[in-house]
């Protein structure tokens, strides 16, 4: 049994890189969706959302065709000795993709809940926007921000379909805790699949449970 808790510490680290990258990407964009005033911000905000309906598999066969060696992007990298196919940091980009909806959805919602009266008179007193961003409008969004980066969290803590396609199944280096599951129950090894299950369940259990106390449970419905 212990060599269960190995996809259990890649899955967090993973999930956690992901994260991280989700917030700085979603804040930002969210952001300027929020601030924006055109007919293709939908367009955008739907091709931005994809990931969130598309099939992990299909989601993972792009990132293959994208991040592989003839790939556009993969190439570049590979010229530069940078490999992702097969790697933990693979998973990482697989798991930021498909989670990366639900930090944009959240951070947009929770800027255009800001009230412009709190920004407009904080223009008034000579604050520069950096300032006003910092000080004023990302503060009153927090809250909207966080409950967005838990759910994307537990998202990609439980990633499995893109994350196998890019990153395989390699015990110690790629398997996360979702995979790991998968491959106990092929291998008929039931007592660590329970194990895996359970503890996958009861953190996403937490994570929700934490998101919720953070913001009304309506207010993450409509966020998705």
């Amino acid at each position: 049994m212990e060599h269960a808790w190995i996809p259990l510490l890649l899955s967090l680290k993973v999930a956690g890189w992901a994260t991280a990258l989700n917030i700085v990407f979603g804040v930002a964009l969210g952001l300027g969706l929020s601030r924006w005033r055109s007919g293709a911000r939908d367009v955008i905000d739907s091709l931005l959302t994809l990931p969130l309906v598309m099939p992990p598999t299909v989601l993972g066969y792009y990132l293959l065709v994208l991040l592989g060696r003839r790939g556009v992007v993969g190439a570049w990298l590979d010229r530069c000795d940078i490999q992702l196919v097969f790697t933990w940091q693979g998973a990482v980009v697989a798991s930021m993709v498909v989670a990366f909806p639900l930090v944009l959805k959240s951070a947009r919602a929770a800027f255009e809940s800001v009230d412009p009266q709190l920004e407009r008179a904080a223009r008034t007193l000579g604050v520069n926007e950096t300032a006003i961003f910092f000080r004023v409008t990302l503060p009153l969004a927090s809250r909207g921000i966080l409950a967005g980066a838990l759910l994307a969290f537990a998202r990609a803590l439980g990633e499995f379909g893109a994350t196998l396609m890019i990153a395989g199944n390699l015990p110690g280096r790629t398997q996360t805790l979702s995979v790991a599951v998968y491959a106990a129950v092929q291998a008929g090894d039931d007592t660590t699949a329970n194990f895996l299950v359970l503890v996958t369940s009861v953190t996403c259990v937490v994570v929700l449970l934490l998101a919720g106390r953070l913001v009304p449970q309506h207010s993450l419905m409509t966020s998705r």
